[in-house]
């Protein structure tokens, strides 16, 4: 049969069709992919918190008592033994003068039973015991006068009452002077006396003491509850003051986190005031139980220095570090699939065909995760959402960025 030249462009075009399918057919099915990025990587557990400082102090009166004079007023730093409140303290100053004087007097009565009564009592052990030798003497020789018939009964009746006054004499001198000896009775109990002065000296200084109330620390009031001339009555606040220790924040964490969370890890927070200005803390607490209701954990945190801008209560976020890997393999977590055993694999662009590879993964971030086994450094991954399987034809339509500055989400793991 003899071809037309109509046969003939129709035949031209045909080829010319069946090339462009061949062709087209032989790029493969166009594909997203993201890269298999290597880098410094961290699991974090994100939270918010509050500023919480261990040594807040309410200031108040042990007694009732007349304000007089309040030296400070909200927001004053303080220092320690500072006099903020003074409350009034005739009385308290009139008992103090009482018990200096009764001091001065027991020491008075001590040193006059140690220079002068001492003495005296000495001297007087040895006058009486003179006078007993010298009366027991007499009635010896008034007993032999008697026998050689020199002197009547009646004489030797009134040697022997001397003798035994001076020998009474001699006994209360002697017990005198025991008392006022050093460790006599005496002496004794003019030191407990003593004692007993300067103890009520001490109780009415530590009351007047007690009417000046000043800082215990280095401090910030944050509230002032009375003024001048009220009355101030035990137990109620009259200032407020925070600081002279360690900081604080006390936060919750999702009970999901738990498993991440070890005491001693370091965290980064930021005061939502001055999101600028980062901080460190380290995690002091970790709550034994679960609050039921919420779901969550409670936590605090030390802050590692003085950082000037936190108040009490400010809001503050926290990023905990978990764990960390300086040079992780990392990619984007929707590139990972599953089988139907639940094993991951990801489907890797290899000279335009796709490659199935099983793979391990290790530290989980938000968006992110890492490789630890079945892939290597500037692979290309292909993403889901198409329907390429093990062994098709690929090529690559589009390539998305490896992540980087993403902002955590508090609560999650990120």
């Amino acid at each position: 049969m003899k071809l037309t030249r109509t046969h003939a462009l129709w035949a031209a075009v045909f080829l010319v069709v069946a090339s462009g399918v061949v062709v087209f057919m032989g790029r493969g099915q166009p594909v997203e992919v993201a890269l298999v990025t290597q880098g410094k990587m961290q699991q974090s557990v994100v939270t918010s918190g509050r500023v919480v400082d261990i040594n807040r102090t309410e200031l108040a009166s042990q007694s009732t008592a007349r304000i007089e004079r309040i030296t400070v007023r909200e927001g004053d730093q303080v220092h320690a033994g500072q006099v903020l409140v003074q409350l009034r303290a005739d009385e308290a100053q009139a008992a103090l003068a009482q018990a200096v004087a009764a001091v001065q007097e027991a020491q008075a009565r001590v040193r006059q039973i140690q220079t002068v009564q001492g003495p005296v009592s000495t001297q007087q052990l040895v006058q009486a015991r003179a006078a007993n030798r010298l009366a027991q003497q007499e009635l010896g020789r008034t007993q032999d006068l008697l026998r050689q018939g020199f002197v009547s009964p009646s004489r030797l009746d009134e040697a022997r009452r001397a003798a035994d006054a001076a020998n009474a004499a001699l006994i209360a001198a002697s017990a005198q002077a025991q008392g006022d000896t050093p460790g006599g009775a005496q002496l004794a109990l003019a030191q407990a006396g003593l004692s007993q002065a300067l103890a009520a000296q001490k109780a009415a200084a530590a009351r007047l003491d007690q009417l000046s109330l000043r800082a215990p620390f280095d401090a910030i009031v944050i509230t002032r509850a009375a003024d001048p001339g009220d009355t101030a009555q035990p137990g109620q606040a009259i200032l407020t003051l925070v600081g002279g220790g360690e900081t604080r924040i006390q936060a919750s964490v999702d009970e999901k986190n738990l498993k991440f969370l070890k005491l001693g890890q370091t965290a980064s927070a930021s005061a939502d005031a001055y999101p600028d200005r980062q901080f460190g803390a380290a995690l002091s607490y970790i709550a034994p139980s679960v609050d039921a209701q919420r779901g969550t954990v409670d936590i605090k945190l030390c802050v590692a220095a003085a950082v000037d801008s936190l108040r009490p209560a400010m809001t503050v976020s926290v990023e905990i570090v978990t764990a960390e890997v300086p040079s992780a393999l990392m990619l984007p977590t929707d590139a990972i699939r599953r089988d139907v055993n639940g094993a991951l694999f990801v489907l890797v662009n290899r000279a335009g065909r796709a490659k199935e590879v099983r793979v391990q993964a290790g530290l989980q971030g938000i968006g992110s995760t890492e490789i630890t086994q079945g892939l290597g450094a500037g692979e290309h991954v292909i993403l889901p959402g198409n329907t390429v399987r093990d062994g098709d034809r690929v090529r690559e339509q589009n390539t998305r960025a490896p992540l980087s500055g993403i902002p955590p989400m508090p609560g999650f793991t990120s």
